[in-house]
Order: C-alpha cells, then structure tokens, then sequence
C-alpha cells in the first residue's frame, strides 16, 4: 500500500510520511547493506532521504562525506534518483562550516558531486549560522534556486525565534524562505518543540521532519535497565539518559498500544509522531531490511484517540 503524501511546507514537493535516516550509511550500515536498504525504502512507496555532507565524520578514519558518496553510488547503479527526494544538509561540517554565501556555493557544488546528481530537493542549514546575515544566507539559497541545483531548503536545529527571524527576512525581501524544520522530537523529548516551534510552524505553515524519532532507540522497547544498554555499543551513551520513571513509563505505555493494535513500540512511537499536527515526516534509521519494513509499518498504523490521549499522559512532563 503506497502511502499518502504530505506537502513540504509551500513548496512543491510532497512525501510519503516517513524519512529514511543517510547518518547510518558507511557507519552501521556498510555499503552493501546500504544499497539493500535504499532499495527496499524506494521499493516499498517511500520516498523522502535524509543526509548531510558532514556524515560520517564521527566514525575513526572517516572525515565526512561518507553518507553521500554511497547515497551517490546508489543513484548510479540503480536509477532510481527520480524516485527520490533527496534532502541534504550544510553548514556543520569542519570543512564547510557556516553558511556565508561562498561557503553555500562550495558546499552545494560538493554534494552535488558526492551524490552524483544535478539537484538536491531540499536543501537544508544544519544549524544556524548568528555570524551571518539571514539575508545574506537566504540570498545564497535563492541564486542556488535560480542555478536550478536546489528545489527548496529548510532548517535544521533552529530555534523558533531565530526561525521566524528568517521567515520574516524572506518575506521581507522577497527571498526564498525555508519550508521545512527539523528539530528534535519524540514522545520522550516534546517540550522543546511544542511550545514555541510547533505553534511557529503551524502558524506559517512549516513542515516539521523530526529527528531522533525513536529517541536513539530508546522508545524501541529494547532497553528496559542498565544491562541493556550492552545490546548496542553505539547507542549505549545516547541511552542512558532516558533510562529514568518517565522514560520508562513512556516505554511502558508503548507497549501497551503497540498489545492492542498488534505493533511494535517503535511503529507505534513513530506512528504517534506522524499524528502530530505540522508534522509530515519523522526521521529514523535501520541497519537491516527486517529492521527497515518493521518502521515502515508505521505508516499504516492509525492511533485512536484514547491510544493517542494514553501515550500523551505517560510522557507529560
């Protein structure tokens, strides 16, 4: 079953409820598993891929790039770019950092060689740049619009108020203004977002792609104590700060649901986040194509209103 579409803000691009997550590729995920990966994503009626030029740096011998070069191999052997919307991230990388005017000019013109393409669909500020003037970077953006190398851009890791700043700035200017926000946003982390941004996008009509959406794994269901938290050496540290009563009563209502509509945890977490007012796809990761069709299934999952009024409860605040 093909998934319904959502709209990126006021741009033209739609996509299917679901982002699949480029920061795994060359690290957890190998090349090989990558592409199998890739393939089943776009196979199974999805669409949306998220990366950026600075992934992986963090790995030992990497130094970024990584992600999209095999993103780029991909697009190559299979032929399958048309099929994808590709969302790309600048700016936090060592190499590119900021986003001055030349330092977007470089960096797109090296992503775009990574990924072996011509345009990046969305093209999206990693972080925000305050040594920069929003129109100066929106003004970068627009001329990259113009060259035809990107369809639309967005943030990632802005705060509302500096959000709406460069929403007012494009206005003003008759800019580009950034149709999509990623911040951080999860049944475990949802104060951050809820009460200034969430409101600022409803408001302008901003689609919302939220990252750790499974909360590094956590609101899998799989990490219950300490001991756990040796099922994956990559996650271990991202987790243990979740591991408290709430994070744990959270878990616990997830599996609840998940009991009553015959799920996992993790679709009914990313099932709760497509729900969500403004938002139009959460972001998760998967290093196995068992792992990937699991997440996937979340897309078709449907909370009813006491499911949804039970999760809401156990995770206040």
């Amino acid at each position: 079953m093909r998934p319904n579409s959502r709209p990126l803000g006021r741009s033209t691009l739609r996509v299917a409820p679901f982002a699949l997550g480029g920061n795994v590729f060359g690290w957890s995920a190998d090349e090989a598993t990558s592409f199998a990966l890739l393939d089943a994503f776009v196979d199974a009626g999805f669409d949306l891929i998220d990366t950026a030029d600075s992934y992986s740096y963090w790995v030992p011998g990497h130094q970024g790039g990584e992600s999209e070069s095999i993103l780029g191999r991909w697009f190559q052997r299979s032929g399958k770019r048309a099929q994808v919307t590709l969302a790309t991230k600048l700016g936090k990388w060592e190499r590119c950092r900021g986003l001055a005017p030349d330092t977007i000019q470089a960096a797109v013109e090296g992503s775009l060689q990574r990924l072996q393409t011509d345009v990046i669909d969305l093209y999206q500020a990693h972080e925000d740049d305050p040594g920069t003037p929003l129109a100066d970077t929106l003004g970068a953006f627009a001329r990259l619009i113009e060259q035809g190398k990107v369809r639309a851009i967005g943030a990632s890791n802005y705060s509302a108020d500096r959000l709406g700043q460069a929403l007012d700035v494009a206005q003003r200017h008759g800019l580009p203004r950034y149709e999509t926000v990623q911040p951080e946003y999860n049944l475990y982390a949802r104060a951050g977002f809820e009460q200034a941004l969430q409101p600022l996008a409803r408001e302008r009509g901003i689609a919302v792609i939220p990252y750790y959406g499974l909360a590094s794994g956590f609101l899998t269901g799989k990490y219950r104590s300490e001991a756990d938290l040796g099922k994956s050496a990559a996650r271990a540290g991202a987790i243990g700060k979740y591991l408290n009563p709430r994070g744990l009563r959270i878990v616990q209502a997830l599996e609840d649901v998940a009991a009553d509509l015959r799920a996992t945890p993790a679709q009914v977490a990313l099932a709760w986040l497509m729900a969500q007012p403004t938002v139009a796809a959460p972001i998760a990761s998967a290093t196995s194509v068992a792992q990937l069709h699991e997440l996937l299934a979340a897309a078709r999952l449907s909370l009813g209103a006491a499911q949804l009024a039970q999760l809401e409860q156990a995770s206040a605040q």
